[in-house]
């Protein structure tokens, strides 16, 4: 058990203890400090110069110099194009996904669409953040391009359309902070004991609020569970030479 999981425990040990003893004790016997507890303290972590910038306990999973952290889903190195302080789908390549695996996160990427305009629909600026490579935040350029609700930017993608369409034109950076709480399984049977949450904040406008995951990303059929631990974070490779900058998260 880790210093925040034995953190969380410590507090709820103090409110259910505090909830025992208020069971005999009448309104007027409270005072201010009974319902107040000051151990354990909470844990200091001196944020970004902006809310951009990553946090003192982020894991930096891309900076502006290599793709060290990634790696090709098909296995070996990652093959997309890194330059200029970011890096580029290289279609055909196939995706890439971090070399480590997580749980729980707030997860933060800045994306570009292609500056080039082609296709419409579906086949423009598309890919996708596969969080925990199973659940799809869709990657679209949705600007002034329509296409089915629940596949445009910001959708849990075929689960979710998203609340607001916050695109930026195509020459613009978008920027996705994602809070995921990973779903939990049965140790033993695999059975799920309770869903994931995503809740995705696009250009600053809320556009998924803690939305309930209804199983894995299916492109046909529906969403299904299967049971899993921690896994990567997954860029998918859509054929469309999308863009991705400053990525960092931090494990919840």
């Amino acid at each position: 058990m880790n210093t925040k999981h034995i953190l969380a425990s410590l507090a709820l040990l103090f409110v259910s203890s505090s909830l025992i003893a208020q069971q005999y004790l009448k309104e007027e016997d409270y005072k201010p400090e009974d319902t107040e507890f000051w151990e354990p303290e909470v844990e200091k972590v001196d944020p970004g110069e902006s809310n951009a910038s990553p946090p003192s306990d982020a894991v930096v999973l891309f900076g502006g110099d290599d793709l060290s952290k990634w790696e090709s889903v098909k296995g070996g190195d990652a093959q997309w194009d890194v330059q200029g302080g970011h890096f580029t789908v290289k279609p055909g390549t196939g995706g890439i996904k971090t070399k480590d695996d997580f749980g729980s996160f707030q997860l933060h990427i800045e994306w570009r669409s292609p500056q080039e305009i082609v296709s419409e629909s579906q086949g423009r600026g598309n890919s996708g953040i596969f969080l925990q490579g199973l659940y799809e935040v869709q990657v679209l350029d949705s600007y002034d391009n329509r296409t089915y609700a629940n596949g445009q930017a910001g959708s849990i993608y075929k689960q979710y359309p998203p609340l607001a369409n916050a695109m930026r034109p195509p020459s613009d950076w978008e920027t996705y902070d994602i809070i995921y709480t990973a779903p939990e399984f049965d140790e033993k049977n695999g059975a799920l004991i309770e869903p994931g949450y995503v809740t995705v904040i696009h250009n600053g406008v809320v556009v998924q609020n803690h939305s309930k995951l209804q199983g894995t990303t299916q492109y046909i059929g529906t969403p299904k569970w299967v049971a899993h631990g921690d896994g990567p974070i997954i860029l998918q490779d859509h054929s469309n030479p999308v863009s991705f900058r400053n990525i960092w998260i931090r494990e919840l």
